[in-house]
C-alpha cells in the first residue's frame, strides 16, 4: 500500500506543474477557456484518482480482516466526472468542454507514465 500513497504523491507533484502551466497558459495566450477546462478536469481527475486510493486502501484491510463492505467508490468516480463536463457544458465561457474531458484523463495518463519509468528504472 506504500507503492499505492507515493504513486499517489507523485500524481499530486505532477498536477500542480500541470495547473502552474495551466496558470501560465490561462494568462498568457487566447485560449483561456482550454486552459481552465485542462485545469478543472486535472483536478477532478486527481479527486477520482484519490478515491480509488481510498477504495484501494479500505479493500486491502477488508481482505486482512476477512470482512466484506460495500463502497460507493465507482458511483462517486462517475458522479465526479458528471459534474466536471456539467460544469464546463454550464459554464463554456469559461471553461472548453472537450479540454475538461481531456483533463479528466490526465491523472490516468500521468500513472501510465510513471509506471513505464519506474519499469526502466528497474531494468
Amino acid at each position: 500500500m506504500l507503492d499505492l500513497h507515493h504513486i499517489f504523491a507523485v500524481q499530486k507533484r505532477a498536477l500542480f506543474f500541470l495547473l502552474a502551466l495551466c496558470a501560465l497558459g490561462w494568462g498568457f495566450t487566447p485560449y483561456q477557456t482550454v486552459f481552465a477546462g485542462i485545469a478543472i478536469g486535472a483536478l477532478f481527475g486527481t479527486y477520482n484518482f484519490w478515491i480509488l486510493v481510498r477504495r484501494m486502501e479500505k479493500f486491502d484491510r477488508s481482505i486482512s480482516e476477512g470482512k466484506k463492505i460495500g463502497s460507493l467508490g465507482t458511483a462517486l468516480r462517475f458522479a465526479s466526472g458528471v459534474a466536471a463536463v456539467a460544469l464546463a457544458i454550464s459554464l463554456p465561457n469559461y471553461f472548453h468542454l472537450i479540454s475538461t474531458v481531456i483533463g479528466l484523463m490526465i491523472p490516468y495518463v500521468f500513472l501510465f507514465v510513471e509506471r513505464i519509468v519506474s519499469h526502466v528504472r528497474n531494468h
